[in-house]
């Protein structure tokens, strides 16, 4: 990011940072703009002396680049009814950074894995990569689809380093950051409709990742590319309507982003069954150009439906909770602050839950409260408030992955942006 914006700052384009986007403008059935979030507020919402409101920020073309589960797009998207055929599925990358012992890695070297210590029903993998000056990125990916309620992805990472291969690499080594984020799997076939009156959608919020390599990067930058030149043709025409700002889609369906995306279309939808069958189906796919048993390969909701436990309404003693041992692995908290997450903790809760008594009552009872486990960074934490379960969020954690906007079971956690400029720093990652 840092170098693209170094580039367009020299072509004279102006960037404003640090101003989040609170929601869209819509005029009729299209985007007039966006309004930025108010700052100054307080933890309770209201005005502190440095408050300042919110900006109409109005343009001929609004473009929607907020990487996966936007929430902008996912408003955009709702409302208007732009999805693709397929519901969009999504995984949780947690990465680490380290600086390891000098030849324990060569620069250039890449490892991917695929199973341990991960069961045959989940979906997901691991990485290594060895990059300059002994360091060394490694990190799991784990779909958002497992049934179990109690899963810990953030665990499971933290267990994947201690296989001999990943300790002899680490081991002597020091933690210098970390990360989580999710990404978007459902690929071609649950873009969303890219282009409407006075907008366009790129990068993983149109769902461009390829999810056979979980590599976006690319396609992102494209799509960029290919929308700056339909936006520079809808100008000089004096029409940004949809109808002019479909050229985009037509574009993306004539680049090479068509042809990568076309060729994985069903990789990921393959393993909705499990790791076993998903091999069969994805090895048929390199055979078929993507095509699977089937085409479109379906699947009736971007992730499955947690297994109910059905116990009593009782807190869980997170005293058993993975704690690691401080050298090799360790708990979230540690992770937490070595991602360099800084948030203004006077200001309103960016996590906002719709229902909360469901938290404390029918989610303990059905699920055990899974999001104390998918978050990767200790955000939500069931409490006892004289002697009732009680939902507690620790929002200055937050290392804005979305998981909890996606894997929450009753939809009720909406993720919106904090005051802007708080959040993790992911330099050097």
């Amino acid at each position: 990011m840092k170098w693209l914006g170094g580039l367009v700052e020299k072509k004279g384009i102006n960037l404003f940072t640090q101003f989040a986007g609170r929601e869209l403008l819509y005029e009729k059935n299209g985007i007039a703009g966006v309004l930025t979030e108010d700052k100054g507020l307080d933890k309770n919402g209201k005005p502190k002396d440095n408050f300042t409101p919110g900006y109409e920020l109005r343009a001929k073309v609004t473009v929607l680049a907020e990487g996966p589960r936007g929430s902008l797009t996912k408003d955009l998207v709702n409302k208007l009814k732009l999805d693709g055929l397929n519901p969009q599925a999504y995984g949780i990358g947690i990465k680490e950074l380290w600086e390891a012992q000098p030849g324990r890695i060569n620069t250039g070297y890449v490892a991917h894995t695929l199973g341990w210590p991960l069961t045959s029903d989940l979906y997901g993998g691991g990485w290594i990569y060895g990059m300059r000056h002994n360091r060394v990125s490694l990190g799991m990916v784990v779909a958002l689809e497992y049934a179990n309620p109690l899963f810990d992805p953030h665990e499971a990472f933290q267990k994947f380093k201690t296989h001999p291969f990943v300790r002899k690499i680490l081991e002597g080594g020091k933690l210098v950051r970390y990360g989580a984020k999710t990404v978007p799997y459902g690929g071609w076939y649950s873009m969303p409709r890219t282009y409407v009156d006075g907008g366009l959608i790129v990068g993983d919020s149109a769902s461009l990742l390829n999810s056979q390599r979980l590599k976006g990067i690319h396609t992102a930058i494209k799509s960029g590319m290919l929308a700056a030149e339909t936006i520079y043709e809808a100008l000089c025409a004096g029409d940004t309507s949809a109808a002019k700002l479909s050229a985009y889609q037509q574009k993306i369906e004539q680049s090479w982003l068509k042809k990568e995306l076309y060729s994985v279309r069903n990789f990921h939808q393959a393993f909705h069954s499990g790791l076993w069958k998903g091999l069969v189906h994805a090895g048929f796919q390199f055979v078929s150009g993507g095509r699977g048993l089937i085409d479109p390969m379906r699947s009736e909701a971007g992730y499955k439906e947690y297994r109910k436990l059905n116990r009593e309404r009782v807190l869980v003693d997170q005293s058993s909770r993975f704690k690691g041992d401080g050298k090799l692995t360790f708990d979230r908290l540690t992770d937490v602050y070595h991602s360099g997450t800084r948030h203004d903790e006077d200001q309103p809760c960016h996590l906002i839950v719709l229902e909360p008594n469901i938290c404390g009552d029918r989610c303990v009872r059905e699920f055990g409260n899974p999001c104390q486990y998918f978050c990767p960074a200790a955000v939500y934490e069931m409490v006892s408030d004289k002697g009732e379960p009680k939902l507690k969020i620790n929002a200055a954690n937050c290392v804005h992955c979305k998981t909890c906007d996606i894997a929450d079971p009753y939809q009720i956690i909406q993720w919106v942006p904090p005051e802007g400029g708080g959040g993790p720093n992911y330099e050097g990652m």
